[in-house]
């Protein structure tokens, strides 16, 4: 029952990491600002954000460009989700090493 204990602890504490590198990599994948600069569309800074997107989503006439900007939103809505995850299994981590040490 103690390596049940050690082996949860050990998930606990590398969980929060986990998801923060899964976010990293989603963010990574979002170069919506390469998107736009490829097709000549000035930006005002390398973070774009989701409602200029949407908007070039709505008026672009491109197909290409419209499924590279939804593929970006994507990916930026997939970094915020789960930097969500990380920032809420902050707290059970916190407390789970308090209680287990």
């Amino acid at each position: 029952m103690l390596e049940l204990k050690e082996y949860l602890i050990t998930i606990a504490v590398c969980s929060p990491v986990f998801l923060f590198i899964i976010g990293v990599v989603f963010r990574l994948l979002d170069n919506s600002a390469s998107i736009f600069l490829n097709n000549e569309i000035l930006v005002d800074s390398s973070y774009v954000s989701g409602e200029v997107i949407k908007d070039y989503i709505d008026s672009a006439k491109d197909p290409k460009l419209k499924k590279s900007l939804k593929r970006a939103l994507l990916f930026r809505r997939l970094h915020n989700f789960f930097m969500v995850l990380m920032l809420i299994s902050l707290p059970p981590v916190i407390i789970t090493l308090f209680i287990g040490f």
